[in-house]
């Protein structure tokens, strides 16, 4: 009876703390979306006004695509310090928390 508990025990608690990961995980990326549609929104807006500074429309989006390609380049380079790193210790920590 005992083993059979604790067997009981340790899947009840693999399934909170999964349960939790996922529903953080899900909550964030609710955000992350109504935040892309912010983000693509004012872009465009943004290039289009650059582009009429410029003289041409098409101009601002290509200075804005630049912009956004420097930001790749450089979260490429950092992308284990500032994405693969954070996001394991999140979920280690979520994983291992006591309630």
């Amino acid at each position: 009876n005992y083993t059979k508990t604790t067997v009981e025990l340790a899947k009840l608690h693999a399934v909170d703390k999964t349960a939790d990961v996922m529903s953080s995980l899900i909550s964030r990326l609710a955000v992350s979306i109504v935040f892309a549609m912010f983000a693509l929104l004012a872009n465009i807006g943004l290039s289009l006004w650059i582009g009429e500074l410029v003289g041409k429309l098409y101009y601002g989006f290509f200075i804005v695509s630049s912009f956004y390609l420097l930001i790749a380049i450089i979260l490429y380079i950092f992308k284990n310090e500032w994405i693969k790193t954070p996001i394991s210790n999140f979920m280690i920590v979520k994983m291992l928390k006591k309630n």
